[in-house]
């Protein structure tokens, strides 16, 4: 096991449910997905299904998780406590891994949460619960993504609202990279094959064929390697702000 893995996620776990943010972002989280779910385009379509639902999730994590993520790092260095973390026999990279982990936990937890939207579908009609499922996990996949940046933005500063910032902007431009009109304004000024690198970075076009139902593993690679860089990043920023 990896230096402090364990007890690392068994903290960073408990501590998400010792706070009232914790709950006031499942509240809120499952009030949007709610609500957007089910406003008037889903009974306007006739079909029971999730599909807005997977529309708007994209969308809710650029903020969802950003606000998760954004004290992981930042509160440990803003409080001081992040000189006694390292000072345990815990490794940095146990300990990126620690909190990457309680997190993505609770992420799943407020995924989990959703459920009564999945039995209303069933109670409506006659969804495809395969494609349902497939979607939701693309969707823990899809947090994952988003959850290594927003550390990733947390270990560079010590305030939260700006490691908040961070996450978003870097999110939304993974989210949206394969948005036509940003592909267009790319292609002024960068060559064709690197446009289309661009493209297939964008967290949404990887999800797209999971909330369909179609689990490839070009999409569970993509996922699992970027989530990987991003916290091998993060753990290179804390060895180097610890050796400093």
């Amino acid at each position: 096991m990896i230096g402090g893995f364990s007890a690392i996620a068994k903290r960073e776990l408990k501590c998400y449910f010792s706070t009232p943010l914790a709950y006031v972002i499942l509240f809120v989280f499952l009030v949007f997905a709610s609500f957007l779910s089910f406003k008037g385009q889903f009974f306007e379509i006739r079909q029971a299904d999730l599909r807005i639902f997977f529309d708007y999730l994209p969308i809710l994590f650029i903020f969802l998780v950003p606000a998760i993520g954004m004290r992981l790092w930042a509160e440990e260095r803003k409080t001081g406590t992040i000189e006694l973390l390292f000072s345990l026999p815990v490794t940095v990279r146990g300990a990126v891994l620690g909190k990457f982990a309680a997190a993505w936990l609770f992420i799943g937890l407020a995924l989990v949460f959703t459920f009564p939207l999945i039995v209303t579908v069933n109670y409506l009609g006659d969804p495809d619960n395969y494609v349902i499922a497939a979607g939701y996990a693309g969707a823990f996949l899809l947090a994952g993504c988003y959850l290594a940046v927003s550390i990733f933005a947390s270990s560079l500063t010590r305030n939260q609202v700006i490691g908040f910032i961070v996450s978003v902007l870097l999110c939304s431009i993974f989210a949206f990279a394969d948005y036509p009109s940003i592909l267009n304004v790319l292609s002024t000024f960068l060559p064709l094959r690197a446009v289309e690198i661009v493209q297939n970075m964008s967290f949404i076009e990887h999800f797209e064929s999971m909330r369909r139902g179609v689990i490839e593993f070009s999409d569970l690679a993509y996922d699992f390697i970027l989530i990987a860089g991003w916290l091998a990043a993060t753990t290179v920023v804390l060895d180097g702000r610890r050796e400093a």
